[in-house]
């Protein structure tokens, strides 16, 4: 790790603000304008889903939210707009279902999303949905690069740190706060973030679900700070992004500013686990189809990948959340079910178990040739040795969903959503979401987001 710049970092801040504060929605490439729309969608059908597993009906009926107008996706009930951002963030999370980014190391999306919804729905002024929309994408452009431009300590987990940085530029945005306080604001972010170690989310630890919005509630804060006068950008982010957790790369952070959009260059996940196992059950999906054989023909299975996934390679499954993280067992679970679905990663369904004892027949490895390919690439590979000496093998550089690699539009999102959430509620997220562009009350809308069809638990 290199030693974070704090003048270059400052400046580059400064240059981040100064660009979002000048978007407007029309400035917006139409590519731009159609990925946020096609991402919010994906994004608020995955948090009803994820609302609707037990996991997070136990955490609601705990947290006895306080009374508000602001909807908690997935529920009939509301709360106020920022306990309303926290909860729906974590929903959001809770099935590994959210939108990504193999550039940025995270999901962006979860960690700016519900800020910038709060921080509307808070607003003094009214807000447009066109307003609404260019703070998603300026926040999520400005955590992407955050997240791209960190070398990370392998010890953190990059939810809740990063992203924290996005979610603060956007509620300043919506605040009609100038360029100084945005950067502000994205500043003192710096000094609100979590500390996320990987070993929580291996152990299965709930807690790892609560970080992207804990990063969300950081970046409002950080935005009220601003507002305020009490906070400049002096560098805090070198401190914390760019020395506790690791270094931060100011050049990085700017580089093609305004003509890469790394929103475009994002991934939707058809499956329910880590983004880093992806590859692995595509493959796994393609030689089932290739090939029928029994699972007790299967004597061996060998996975080959990048280092960034060596966190996985250990994990031993207990609950959906260490499931979802044992790059083991997401193998044995693409070996045994037609989909790595909720379902799948569900420990109180038979399968879970068939799943555990199967993974003790994955073996992982990490490739100095495939860590060479990174970021562009995330390759993986997978040999299958039948009892017979047969092998099955194949490879691939991004999971499908992948911007590089056979990305998921408008269809097949709605597809995915209506096997997660129904036909009735995939409409009424898709419907509201075609109504923001043009929506001359984007608090409004936003009120109008929580579905009035109950779905079955997940």
């Amino acid at each position: 790790m290199s030693t974070t710049d704090r003048t270059a970092l400052t400046g580059a801040v400064n240059q981040l603000a100064e660009f979002a504060a000048a978007l407007t929605f029309e400035s917006l490439p139409e590519s731009v304008r159609e990925r946020v729309l096609l991402l919010l969608t994906d994004l608020w059908g995955v948090t009803v889903a994820g609302a609707r597993t037990p996991e997070l009906t136990r955490l609601f009926a705990e947290w006895d939210a306080e009374p508000g107008r602001a909807p908690i996706l997935g529920t009939s009930d509301t709360t106020t707009a920022e306990e309303a951002a926290f909860l729906n963030a974590v929903s959001a999370c809770v099935l590994e279902l959210d939108e990504g980014n193999k550039h940025s190391q995270g999901h962006p999306a979860a960690h700016i999303v519900f800020a910038a919804m709060a921080a509307v729905q808070r607003s003094r002024q009214a807000v447009t949905g066109a307003e609404f929309l260019v703070a998603v994408v300026a926040g999520y452009e400005v955590a992407a690069r955050c997240g791209r431009a960190l070398d990370r300590h392998p010890l953190w987990h990059p939810h809740g740190h990063w992203g924290a940085v996005g979610a603060a530029c956007a509620a300043a945005l919506v605040a009609g706060q100038p360029a100084e306080r945005i950067a502000a604001a994205m500043d003192a972010s710096g000094g609100l973030m979590t500390v996320t170690p990987w070993s929580m989310a291996l152990e299965g630890n709930f807690t790892r679900n609560l970080w992207a919005a804990n990063a969300g509630t950081a970046g409002l804060h950080a935005a009220r700070l601003a507002g305020s006068g009490l906070v400049a950008n002096t560098g805090a982010l070198a401190s914390s992004l760019g020395t506790i957790i690791g270094t931060l790369d100011a050049a990085a952070l700017v580089d093609d500013l305004g003509e890469r959009w790394f929103i475009t260059e994002g991934y939707v996940k058809s499956h329910s686990s880590c983004a880093f196992t992806h590859g692995a059950i595509d493959i796994i999906q393609a030689l089932k189809a290739r090939r029928a054989f029994a699972l007790a023909d299967v004597a061996d299975v060998l996975v080959t990948t990048t280092a960034l996934a060596r966190p996985l390679f250990d994990g031993a499954a207990h609950n959906r959340l260490s499931a979802m993280f044992s790059f083991p067992f997401v193998v044995a679970a693409a070996l045994l079910n037609e989909r790595v679905d909720p379902q799948a990663m569900n420990p109180a369904l038979p399968a879970f178990a068939q799943a555990q004892a199967l993974s003790t027949r994955v073996r992982m490895a990490a490739s100095d040739d495939f860590d060479r390919l990174l970021p562009d690439a995330r390759w993986v590979r997978v040999d299958i040795t039948l009892t017979d000496g047969t092998v099955l093998t194949d490879a691939s550089p991004n999971a499908i969903g992948d911007a590089d690699n056979s990305p998921l539009g408008a269809q097949q999102i709605t597809a995915k959503l209506e096997v997660l959430i129904g036909r009735g509620d995939t409409a009424h997220v898709t419907d509201l979401v075609g109504t923001l562009a043009t929506s001359a009350d984007a608090a409004a809308t936003l009120t109008a987001l929580s579905p009035t069809i109950q779905g079955a638990a997940l």
